[in-house]
């Protein structure tokens, strides 16, 4: 019988950020937010393995003192894709295997998300799969809620941090959301670092459109679950009241 692979799960964290300096490290509750990250991903039980990656000694302390497993990267990963990638070849990770992106900016990420987007790697022709949301139209006007348009076949077909489609005023047009997590087959992972960023992914600040621009189709997994990212300090404490709500 074939051995299923193993899944990886990556943590990328790091300290600098225009909009938000140190948010890996935001109090939330009493823990910083990684905490709350890697808490929720390890109750996910399809993943053998969870790391932060990170380039920042601040965070590697704190992660050390929290019991969360850390390996430090370069500084100068364009994305956090980018940061994954040297992390997983740090621990050899095979090709066979699936990398699990997990956005360190979402403290309420639902482990059953994960789970359902490690469930469709059962297909082996599947590259890299994301979760999406619907949104109410307000949602699909803030810029820092990331829109996506699917095709037929449930695959992406372009990312943006405009309302995308343009309704033209018409009311119950579907937006959908990206939630910040990806899974990838390793071989695509490395392929991402290889073509290195695209045109659109500068301008958009959107890393998942270096798949798309290089044909590497990104499969998407409908979920329930809101975005629950944090973008600035003001999200704090809304997550912080619905963590609370939770104890």
């Amino acid at each position: 019988m074939k051995t299923p692979p193993v899944n990886f799960g990556f943590i990328p964290a790091r300290y600098q950020s225009k909009r938000f300096p140190g948010k890996p490290l935001a109090d939330i509750c009493g823990k910083p937010m990684i905490w709350h990250v890697y808490h929720r991903a390890i109750q996910c039980p399809h993943l053998d393995r969870v790391t932060l990656a990170t380039d920042d000694e601040r965070i590697q302390t704190a992660a050390i003192s929290l019991n969360i497993p850390v390996i430090m990267t370069r500084r100068d990963h364009p994305t956090g894709t980018d940061r994954i990638l040297e992390a997983a070849e740090i621990l050899e990770v095979p090709n066979e295997a699936v990398v699990v992106n997990i956005q360190a900016d979402e403290p309420l990420l639902d482990p059953e998300t994960i789970t359902q987007l490690l469930l469709k790697f059962a297909d082996p022709s599947i590259q890299v799969a994301t979760p999406v949301a619907q949104l109410n139209p307000a949602q699909a006007q803030d810029p820092n809620v990331v829109k996506v348009v699917i095709d037929n076949g449930d695959c992406a077909l372009y990312f943006s941090r405009a309302p995308i489609p343009y309704s033209f005023g018409k009311p119950n047009v579907p937006f959908y959301g990206h939630i910040g997590v990806y899974a990838f087959q390793m071989q695509a992972l490395k392929a991402f670092g290889r073509f290195g960023p695209c045109h659109l992914e500068t301008i958009e600040k959107l890393e998942q459109l270096r798949f798309l621009v290089n044909h590497i189709p990104i499969h998407v997994v409908k979920t329930t679950q809101q975005d629950s990212g944090i973008n600035r300090p003001a999200d704090l404490k809304r997550v912080s009241a619905i963590i609370r709500s939770r104890i």
